[in-house]
């Protein structure tokens, strides 16, 4: 099975060099079916699952064996140790191998690095297009109010020196894709080579390593996979500096502590990160216009990287890049991400999701179906809910309407409107896009007509109403009121009774902002889905008394949740005496003179135990009597 760097040289060596598949097939050593499967699939990794994996003992200790050789050599000559030394450290850190192998790797890392010298340098020059250097720095501001200590992903072009800089809360694997995506995009293309720092230690309280896993001998690296996809996608090659040594990508060194002097001194002061972002990339296009190129003094900056531009590799697309994790679903709806939860779906209960982290979004999936999707937060313990996710438990559980924790910080003008409005994301949006294409019928019921009279008006309870007239009368929708239905009564001093009868006009129904009419049945069919008896019978009751004793919308809601209450606690009374069995007495036991139930109750049972001794003995009038 093909590695990852494989498949990457394929791609690089056919899309960006112009080979032929026959010559990539002959220098790699491949099959040309092989070769012809990687570019006609356009996959960057290929699944495969090893049985068996082999690793020699002295493996995972190589980075700790270096370390000691390292502090070793740099230590006074009288103070070093000897290999034994060396090995007995070794052993007391866990290491379970044999002193030959400790021998070997020591006696060939040092004759690797006899030959090293420490204070000389070489000047390095790039071709156009040839390399970018990146690097992380840590700044301070003062995002709004608060003290924030932000991370700056540096990228810098090395034949040009065109700088991007961008600002974000972490350092982990999702901000690394995200930097390198709007850093090509605002470049129009990336270059062939990328100069990396040993990046694995970015992350460690996540456990992961975002570009490099494991550091061998020399320029050798082990590349986090999804960052070597990442690079595939845009056709980079990604090349890691050695251990402390700053010097091999100098240049995005020296553009933090600029960065650092000209851009940050004194403090800044943003709302958001989007306005330091905003203002970080206008700093970049000014500097860049402003100041001469280094080694062509008599051109700008931005000058050499307009003719830098050409020679980029054209901006590929966009690199889904997210960092994947698995979450378990608490009974509340919620999954825990980075000391924050976020709610789901109803229906992904009892069963893990995987979340998929961006920089600034979540998208959490289950069985490949999206069960939630979040803007990302940052802080701690903070809870993020979507009120449609809840729908499903709220058609069972009612009841919790009353106390939920994310429907009290809903405006009681919108819940006056009714729930299936918005469309949100989740279980409910099908039944709310169901619900705004309805189209307000031609009113001719006659309990419309009633129910409006009985408002005392033709107008309804409309949204955003001020303090003042929560409930005020507006004009009537059409300019000549609809023709009466046949036989209808003109009483217009009868009360709903009366005027149920007659035939009305279309009762004015509730709206909200920037959105069409609602009409009254709408809204009662709504509460049936959602199983809201008890808000259904008390709606019409409930509309009248508010609108003729100029009600708050809060206490208009708050009616028609303490009769939704009421219907609750009646129907568990109705099903606790149905289960309880109780004796209860019936009418004709009630109006039966000098007889009461309990002497008809013992009566029974004298009769069954007298059939239940004789069974076979005849009924006689006197048992039949009594």
């Amino acid at each position: 099975m093909l590695v990852l760097e494989t498949i990457a040289r394929i791609r690089r060596e056919h899309l960006d060099r112009g080979k032929s598949i026959k010559e990539i097939a002959r220098d790699l050593k491949l099959s040309r079916n092989t070769v012809r499967r990687v570019l006609r699939s356009g996959e960057t990794a290929f699944a495969y699952e090893r049985e068996v994996q082999p690793m020699p003992r002295l493996g995972p200790w190589k980075e700790a064996l270096e370390r000691l050789l390292t502090t070793n050599a740099t230590a006074v000559a009288r103070e070093r140790l000897t290999l034994i030394r060396i090995f007995e450290e070794l052993r007391a850190l866990g290491y379970s191998g044999g002193y030959d192998a400790v021998r070997r790797y020591a006696r060939r890392w040092s004759r690797e690095h006899a030959s090293a010298t420490a204070a000389a340098f070489v000047p390095l020059t790039f071709a156009p297009g040839e390399a970018y250097q990146f690097d992380w720095s840590h700044e301070i501001v003062l995002l709004n109010g608060v003290t924030t200590t932000v991370k700056l992903a540096h990228m810098r072009l090395c034949h040009s020196r065109m700088m991007f800089v961008r600002a974000y809360p972490r350092e982990s694997q999702e901000m690394v894709f995200d930097a390198h995506e709007r850093a090509f995009a605002f470049f129009k293309g990336a270059c062939r080579r990328g100069i990396y720092d040993n990046t694995g230690r970015w992350l460690r309280h996540r456990r992961e390593k975002t570009a490099v896993e494991t550091i061998f001998i020399g320029k050798d690296r082990q590349y986090n996979r999804r960052f070597l996809q990442m690079c595939s996608h845009h056709l980079v090659e990604p090349v890691a500096c050695t251990p402390a040594s700053g010097w091999e990508k100098g240049q995005v060194e020296n553009q933090v502590g600029l960065v650092r002097e000209r851009f940050f001194t004194p403090r800044l002061r943003f709302k958001t990160y989007d306005e330091l972002n905003a203002w970080l990339l206008d700093k970049c296009l000014a500097w860049g216009k402003a100041h001469p190129h280094p080694e062509q003094p008599d051109r700008t900056i931005w000058e050499m990287f307009e003719d830098e531009r050409p020679k980029l590799i054209p901006y590929g697309g966009r690199f889904d890049g997210f960092h994947a994790l698995t979450a378990s679903v608490s009974k509340t709806c919620l999954v825990r991400f980075d000391n924050n939860r976020y709610s789901v779906n109803a229906s992904a209960v009892g069963r893990p999701v995987e979340i998929h982290a961006y920089a600034d979004r979540l998208v959490i999936r289950q069985d490949g179906r999206l069960v939630g999707e979040h803007p990302r937060k940052f802080g701690r313990e903070e809870t993020t809910y979507n009120p449609w996710h809840y729908v499903p438990v709220l058609a069972r559980k009612p009841g919790a309407l009353r106390n939920s924790r994310r429907m009290r910080s809903i405006r009681p003008g919108r819940a006056v409107q009714g729930l299936g409005l918005a469309g949100g994301a989740g279980a409910g949006a099908p039944q709310a896009r169901r619900l705004r294409r309805r189209r307000p019928a031609d009113g001719q019921d006659p309990r419309r007509r009633a129910e409006r009279r009985a408002a005392g008006g033709r107008g309804g309870v409309r949204a955003g109403a001020d303090r003042g007239r929560p409930f005020r009368r507006r004009r009537p929708q059409h300019s000549r009121p609809p023709p009466r239905a046949a036989g209808a009564g003109d009483n217009r001093h009868a009360g709903v009774t009366g005027a149920a009868s007659a035939a009305g006009r279309r009762l004015r129904p509730l709206r909200r902002l920037e959105e069409r009419l609602m009409e009254r049945t709408e809204v009662l069919d709504m509460m049936g889905e959602l199983k809201l008896y008890g808000m259904r019978a008390a709606y019409d009751e409930t509309l009248s008394v508010a609108v003729k004793r100029q009600h708050e919308p809060q206490r208009f809601v708050g009616d028609l949740l303490r009769a939704e209450i009421s219907e609750k606690q009646a129907r568990s009374i109705k099903y606790q005496l149905t289960i309880a069995k109780l004796p209860l007495a019936t009418r004709n036991s009630l109006n039966s003179a000098g007889t009461s139930t309990t002497s008809r109750s013992r009566a029974r049972r004298s009769v069954r135990r007298s059939c239940a001794i004789s069974p076979a003995a005849p009924s006689s009038p006197s048992n039949a009597t009594a």
